[in-house]
């Protein structure tokens, strides 16, 4: 496969990942879906095309090629076994967490009360389940995709339901930087669709922006959340009163 066809084929993961069509992408470059579909089928891109499309993604040009360069030896998700191991040890779970955020060694063991040998033991384990690779110098070097996601009823989502969610949202949220809105309304699937999209390009731009921040010492870079939910909805309340 030569290198244009690894990109367009990262390309169509990515728009299944994120659950867009070829619709969407006719949209995008104001062309018809029948024109898309045979630009796709003929693989006869333009350069700016290419970069429109990595646009509507959340990607830029570097960044797909990248992801298409190392797409088939990067981790996108663990099995539920291997979730499970992360949650029974909590300290595990905090070097998993700093590693995945790009720590390095020392920054864990100046943040956390850890000895080096814990820490390594914990970053060795982290190597056996490959979210990272443990280099000499215990250089880390994080081995998931952009795409890497926990699975969706599994055991760290179950955790963080269970224990991180309510802890987060019992924040005041009155701090500078922070805010928290909430909003109900009446839409059709059509409009509820739209709202998925751009919730999707949010968390893109969210992940973006992490990676950007990378460049900033550690000192500068904080510990952020950020909670997107959509589902249809109605207060219990509301509901009891139904006839």
């Amino acid at each position: 496969m030569n290198q244009i066809s690894q990109i367009i084929a990262t390309i169509k993961r990515q728009l299944k990942l994120q659950g867009l069509t070829y619709r969407d992408v006719a949209v995008a470059l104001d062309l018809s879906e029948p024109s898309v579909k045979r630009l796709f089928a003929s693989e006869q891109f333009t350069l700016d095309r290419i970069v429109e499309i990595c646009s509507l993604l959340g990607f830029t040009l570097a960044e797909i090629t990248q992801e298409a360069q190392a797409g088939q030896r990067r981790l996108r998700t663990l099995s539920a076994g291997q979730e499970a191991e992360l949650v029974s040890d909590p300290k595990l779970l905090l070097v998993a967490v700093c590693a995945l955020n790009h720590w390095r060694m020392l920054d864990i063991l100046g943040a956390y009360a850890l000895t080096e040998a814990q820490c390594v033991q914990h970053l060795l384990h982290l190597d056996r389940l490959q979210l990272i690779s443990l280099l000499p110098g215990n250089r880390i070097r994080v081995n998931v995709a952009r795409d890497f996601d926990w699975l969706p009823d599994g055991p760290i989502r179950a955790y963080f339901r269970e224990q991180g969610l309510p802890e987060f949202v019992a924040g005041a949220f009155g701090g500078v930087g922070e805010s928290l809105d909430f909003a109900h309304g009446m839409l059709t699937e059509s409009a509820r669709a739209k709202l998925q999209h751009e919730l999707r390009q949010l968390r893109s731009r969210f992940a973006q922006l992490h990676d950007e921040s990378l460049a900033a010492p550690l000192a500068q870079r904080r510990g952020t959340g950020l909670l997107l939910a959509l589902r249809e909805w109605e207060p219990a309340g509301f509901a009891e009163l139904r006839r």
